[in-house]
């Protein structure tokens, strides 16, 4: 056994190659590489990037333990070109087994991380994840399997590769998932490395993976089989598959890194490792997302992400209508972001709410619809708060920079106020504010997918939580804050005529809560529903209107009422969308309120007088910040949205557009 690490950090490009006696040295930054002599490796994943880069001299002084809202995922920073430049070099004198290897673009993970094996494509580099490292090295131990082009390991052989990489891990951390993100081939080997460890806890991601028997029919093969130059095979298939705007420097690359033996020998391994997952996918126990392009021109992927999702037990697909084959190295594709809104990520048996909450990154804040210019544009959303004087202030100043702290608030139509709210915590204190939401949000059923996965992913991204007394109490126990609407369903679902009118509970449990763990609370108002949409059918017209009726019957078969045991008209809400039309838009207002403070009063919590005083504050204070909302925003100039526009292209920002004055 022999495990080498690079030690030099020439600045090349991050991958290694052998010389001439078969010892390991690095032409750029790799972070780590384990080499196997035989059948046989060291696998260590302890070490830090400080061991990586001076052989283990030294130990790593600062471990991230968290990451911060808005975190830097490097999306955007790494191209094809990269993907190129690493092939090139890996391609160079690659001789040697089958070994793993993680970029320096990595960096250290989070403490506590998972294991991620990636098992690549045909091409066998192990490059395929250059658009992902910097995000995904946050937030998983990166390990990269590359098969050099002269290599003729079996299949039987790079699955013992995987498993004993495996067993290490999980002798070591037994209670830690382990991650087997496959691409293509990489896909079937993951299902048959799942397929022969069922006792294992395995997360397995599978892109567009290629396990049909469509690909080993002699015409498949005849038409694939094209000679490019008379030397190599490969061209015609990378063509086929690639829907990266004809980028021939990778088509060139792709040729170079499969000639013709190795292009032979790379799809018997497909064909053998397809029939032997197919053969045994009723054996697998992980958990599996497959993920699917909708303009995979290689193969039937989408047929193939739904064939599996009906034979594995665990097994959840996302398809992607625009990608193609490599959908890995097209840079509108974030596999992170699919990994979290799947709530894919998990650090023990089960996926924990709190525990495996990643917070919004920087590329996933500016890329969600509610960021967007034209969204921000039309909504105009102003922002005022109360400091502790009583002074009203435009932003959040007003807003205590730490928890715990209660906002509680009026839904508005449909509820996508929120959207607004917990995007400016984030532009102007950093701070996530976690919506407690629907539980519905977070049981899609299949037939809704196609219209709520755009809607729930978003809401995911910024943090909402399902609404319970639970979670309410782990969020404000941990110091965090929370954003509650007391009203729910029956409040953004409103009739006509009900905008700005509360629908809240008798009951003060929230107070309570709030007040036992000395949390600050904050009444919101929000106004400005009427001046966005009207309100067409609502409730009580689908009542009378036999088709609707029937569409919110069917909606709600099999659906649990939260609010089911609460009296009155809150618990009467059953879920729909209301048909609306949009107006030449206004604008949204937000007030928040004085800050409440409970702390020291911790011992009041089950006085019912303090507590019921308390919630009828809470409420008066919210009307009262409607009503000064819809007063004052008559004074606004830039209330209509062509103000707004005019304003914007005289200067060009949309997070100064004036308001009136408070």
């Amino acid at each position: 056994m022999a495990l080498t690490v690079s030690s030099s950090c020439i600045s090349v490009s991050p991958v290694f190659t052998l010389n001439e006696n078969r010892k390991m040295r690095s032409c750029i930054p790799v972070r780590s590489v384990v080499r196997i002599n035989g059948s046989n490796f060291i696998y260590s994943k302890n070490a830090d990037v400080d061991s990586y880069v001076d052989g283990g001299k030294t130990r790593a002084q600062h471990v991230p333990e968290v990451l911060e809202p808005l975190w830097d995922d490097g999306y955007g920073t790494r191209t094809t070109k990269n993907y190129v430049e690493i092939v090139t070099e890996l391609i160079k004198s690659d001789g040697g087994p089958p070994r793993w290897f993680c970029p320096v673009a990595c960096g250290v993970p989070l403490n506590d991380s998972p294991l991620l094996l990636y098992l690549p494509g045909m091409d066998g580099t192990g490059a395929g994840l250059v658009l992902h490292e910097k995000a995904l090295g946050k937030l998983f131990h990166v390990q990269c399997l590359h098969i050099p082009v002269s290599d003729r390991t079996s299949l039987e052989g790079l699955i013992k590769i995987v498993e004993e990489i495996m067993m290490i891990e999980h002798a070591s951390s037994p209670n830690r998932p382990i991650y087997l993100l496959g691409e293509s081939f990489g896909g079937s080997l993951a299902l048959s490395v799942a397929a022969r460890n069922p006792t294992i806890d395995l997360v397995l991601i599978l892109a567009n993976p290629v396990i049909t028997a469509f690909m080993f029919s002699g015409d498949f093969i005849k038409t694939m089989m094209v000679v490019t130059n008379g030397k190599t095979y490969s061209s015609s298939l990378w063509k086929l598959s690639n829907n990266l705007d004809d980028d021939l420097s990778v088509v060139s690359v792709m040729a170079k890194a499969l000639p013709k033996d190795t292009f032979k020998w790379r799809l018997k391994l497909v064909e053998s490792a397809a029939n032997f997952a197919n053969s045994r996918l009723h054996a697998i126990t992980a958990q599996v997302l497959v993920v699917a392009s909708g303009k995979d021109n290689l193969l039937p992927s989408k047929n193939e992400a739904r064939r599996l999702s009906r034979l594995l037990r665990r097994c959840n697909v996302r398809v992607f209508e625009d990608s193609g084959h490599n959908i890995l190295l097209e840079s509108g594709f974030n596999l992170l972001f699919v990994i979290k809104t799947t709530q894919m990520y998990r650090h023990s048996s089960k996926h924990d709410i709190f525990k495996d909450f990643l917070p919004t990154s920087m590329t996933e804040f500016l890329n969600t619809p509610m960021d967007s210019w034209l969204y921000r544009l039309c909504i105009g959303a102003a922002m005022f708060s109360t400091m502790e004087n009583g002074k009203i202030v435009r932003g959040l100043a007003g807003v205590p920079n730490e928890g715990p702290v209660l906002v509680v608030g009026n839904h508005t139509f449909l509820g996508f106020d929120s959207f607004s709210v917990v995007a400016e915590f984030l532009r102007e204190k950093k701070i996530t504010i976690h919506g407690l939401a629907h539980p519905e949000i977070y049981q899609i059923r299949a037939e809704d997918e196609f219209i709520m996965i755009p809607y729930t992913d978003a809401v995911k991204t910024f943090g909402a939580i399902p609404v319970s007394a639970r979670n309410l109490f782990r969020l404000l126990s941990s110091k965090s804050f929370a954003l509650l609407y007391p009203g729910g369903a029956r409040e953004s679902l409103h009739r006509k005529g009900e905008s700005c009118k509360l629908f809240w509970p008798e009951k003060q449990e929230f107070v309570r809560m709030a007040v036992k763990l000395g949390a600050t609370i904050i009444p919101l108002g929000a106004v400005g529903e009427d001046d966005l949409l009207e309100l067409l059918i609502d409730y009580n017209d689908m009542k009378h209107i036999p088709y609707f009726d029937q569409m919110v019957k069917d909606y709600n078969r099999g659906r649990k009422n939260v609010r089911a045991e609460m009296e009155g008209e809150i618990a009467k809400q059953p879920l729909h969308i209301p048909i609306s039309m949009p107006k030449i838009p206004g604008r949204l207002y937000f007030m928040f309120g004085k800050p409440i403070r409970t702390k020291g009063k911790e011992h009041m919590f089950d006085d019912k007088y303090y507590v019921q005083d308390l919630y009828l504050q809470i409420k008066c204070d919210v009307e009262k910040s409607m009503a000064y909302l819809l007063r004052k925003r008559e004074d606004d100039p830039y209330r209509s949205i062509v103000e707004r526009i005019v304003w914007l292209t005289n200067h060009g920002s949309l997070d100064h557009i004036p308001s009136f004055d408070p």
